[in-house]
């Protein structure tokens, strides 16, 4: 029997940036979720500007002591939306999973929108299994690349 880490959240911090910076290179990882990587300037300064900005609500994800990736809620075109990352090292493992469920415990706006591209099963069983429901499918745009998406919402009271 395999033991399931433990999940918990915490606010990213400066020194969590290189190990977060190191998990988007992974070319399995950013072709999965049809988001291309950022050089190391753009990446430091994307996430300076995600944690400067009080909107936005994002966790560092840790499976026992090690962070293996992120969890976050924000605004786009009106909408709230989520989104996570976890290291290809720990899929497979429920943790994509039991990062999400515990960021929904502390988001609290409804509805929540999340994009993820058509062939990233693993993420739609996530979202499936958090209880969003699919609502609409076609094709969005990430830093100029175009992707056949699926649309997710998580709906009702929080």
């Amino acid at each position: 029997m395999t033991v399931q880490p433990v999940v918990r959240l915490r606010e990213v911090e400066e020194g969590d940036l290189p190990v977060l910076f190191l998990q988007q290179l992974d070319p399995e990882a950013s072709r999965m979720a049809a988001f291309p990587p950022r050089d190391r300037d753009a990446f430091f300064a994307h996430w300076h500007k995600i944690l400067a900005d009080d909107g936005g609500l994002v966790r560092a994800v840790l499976a026992g002591e090690e962070v293996v990736g992120h969890v976050c809620a924000f605004d786009m075109a009106g909408e709230r939306e989520v989104g996570y990352w976890i290291a290809r090292e720990h899929w497979g493992r429920g943790i994509a999973t039991r990062a999400l469920e515990a960021l929904l415990r502390i988001e609290r706006t409804r509805p929540l929108h999340a994009h993820v591209a058509r062939h990233n099963l693993g993420s739609i069983r996530v979202l499936e299994k958090c209880g969003f429901r699919r609502a609409g499918e076609g094709r969005g745009e990430i830093r100029g690349q175009e992707v056949d998406e699926v649309v997710f919402v998580l709906a009702g009271e929080a």
